[in-house]
């Protein structure tokens, strides 16, 4: 199998490389340039220009965590991958390195860098990506693409070398029911005296997504264990960018399926990204799990990533964007952002996800409320921005149905909803701004009080309800001065036991 890759590989090089190279070079000297940054975020990883989209490489290397992502530098629409990079001490505060790696090679010229994962290794830093190749004719078994894991390596997790053996895993086709087209987005990580990656596969009918799992000693030879999951026939055609972490003691599958079909009101996304709690048996190559569940109910979220901090927190960020939705600020030289690094946590049975309590070093001016029962629309001052952290505590034993209208000017507005009946919270952005329409809703379980942690950094909201039950991420467009955040009680009285706001300082280099 890999002498056949290898044959592929070599009668599409020179192809690849003519077409890569003739791109790159007539758009060297026309890199994009932030020529409006009101949507730009202050704290959210974003890049510098051009395109963004999955997270990579997400890891603690010499003191401090480095984070990669999909990077195209030459457009703001996506093209031929690269990696970039920010690192941080405090997962909040990042600063820019230069791009990691760059497609250059014949295993990854055309389609470029794309998604992987990273680890430390012996005082230096590995990273697994997937190589990316199209194939200008299409083989006889109908291979249009190719695709391998290839290992780059650095010293000072700055410079990074690939290393010659590359690649050093191809799709093993002949091992099961397994796809030839579609092989990427590996996860390594090291257990019981062994490294293990999974990579996001599908069947060779391409209806039914999958994860295959791998085995080595050295991170360079590695040997086909199992298809550890596979989807049963209702999740998705594709499984991309899996993940597995260890949390509270169980093994989670992160995985981020393509075309699952809406059921009602759920998955109603092009994309989705969500979890399986279970049990891995390393020896069988075996995951026994629950039902596949949502890791965030919003418009915008997709392939997120973890990894386990040095005092063990499985600590997750995500692309806060979805394929297929406008993106206005491709206008503005730039398109896509990252989510705030969430904490991952059980609790009856289901992830819960919290912002890191690293967020709070952002906190500048604050302005406090409490016990407040309101009777109508209200807006309360010093609560406003574009920039902000909301948090507030509603006794649900006294309020009935309510909304906040969030990045608020009367036209413009967000709109977060509850109705006690049903115990159904929506996220409603007809009228948000620019391009963005849609509802989304979750069903929360029966409490005496509601909680809200909401981060606002102007094209974006992220929602935790409850420590992290439900959470809503968006983008949105609206303009510079809907600033105002309005309580409105629909049926009865809004009783507030507190209301806290937050100015929040910059977290990333501003264009």
């Amino acid at each position: 199998m890999k002498g056949l890759r290898e044959k592929i590989l070599s009668a599409v090089v020179i192809v690849s490389v003519v077409i890569f190279s003739s791109t790159v070079l007539a758009k060297e000297l026309t890199k994009p340039t932030v020529t409006n940054a009101h949507w730009y975020p202050s704290y959210h990883i974003a890049a510098p220009s051009g395109w963004i989209n999955d997270p990579n490489g997400f890891s603690y290397f010499n003191g401090e965590y480095h984070f990669f992502y999909q990077h195209y530098p030459y457009d703001v629409k996506w093209g031929p991958m690269h990696w970039g990079h920010v690192v941080s001490k405090d997962l909040i505060h990042w600063e820019r390195l230069p791009i990691a790696i760059a497609p250059d090679k014949i295993y990854d010229a055309s389609g470029g860098c794309f998604s992987g994962s990273a680890l430390e290794r012996d005082g230096k830093l590995y990273l697994m990506y997937t190589g990316h190749v199209d194939l200008p004719v299409p083989t006889k078994d109908g291979i249009n693409r190719i695709e391998t894991q290839n290992i780059a390596v650095s010293d000072d997790g700055i410079n990074f070398t690939k290393l010659a053996a590359n690649p050093v895993l191809y799709v093993p086709t002949d091992r099961g029911d397994i796809s030839g087209n579609d092989f990427r987005d590996p996860k390594i990580w090291f257990h019981g005296g062994k490294y293990y990656a999974v990579v996001g596969s599908r069947n060779k009918a391409e209806t039914i997504g999958q994860v295959l799992m791998f085995e080595s000693p050295d991170l360079e030879n590695w040997s086909f264990k199992s298809i550890v999951a596979r989807s049963e026939g209702n999740q998705g055609d594709m499984w991309e960018c899996p993940n597995f972490a260890e949390v509270d003691g169980r093994d989670v599958l992160i995985l981020s399926p393509m075309n699952i079909k809406a059921e009602g009101k759920k998955f109603l996304n092009l994309q989705q990204s969500g979890y399986m709690l279970g049990d891995l048996n390393y020896d069988m190559g075996i995951f026994t799990h629950g039902e596949f569940e949502m890791l965030d109910c919003g418009f915008d979220f997709y392939a997120p990533q973890v990894m386990q901090a040095p005092d063990g927190r499985c600590i997750l960020i995500g692309w806060l964007d979805m394929w297929g939705t406008p993106m206005p600020e491709q206008a503005d030289g730039w398109a896509g952002q990252m989510t705030v690094p969430r904490e991952l946590h059980i609790k009856d049975g289901k992830i819960y996800s919290t912002p890191v309590k690293e967020l709070e070093l952002l906190r500048g001016n604050k302005t406090f409320y409490e016990n407040l029962s309101l009777t109508k629309a209200t807006k309360l001052d010093g609560v406003r921005g574009d920039v902000g952290e909301l948090l507030t505590t509603i006794d649900l034993t006294q309020s009935k149905n309510f909304s906040i209208e969030l990045r608020s000017s009367g036209k413009e507005k967000t709109i977060l909803s509850y109705d006690k009946a049903t115990g159904i919270v929506k996220l409603n952005r007809d009228k948000s701004g620019e391009a963005l329409t849609g509802e989304r809703e979750v069903k929360l379980s029966p409490a005496d009080e509601m909680t809200l942690q909401i981060f606002i950094d102007r094209s974006s909201l992220e929602i935790f309800i409850n420590d992290g039950e439900a959470v809503f991420s968006t983008r949105l467009y609206p303009k510079a001065n809907s600033k105002d955040i309005i309580f409105i009680p629909t049926q009865g009285a809004l009783h507030l036991k507190q209301v806290t706001f937050y100015n929040l300082h910059a977290g990333i280099p501003q264009p």
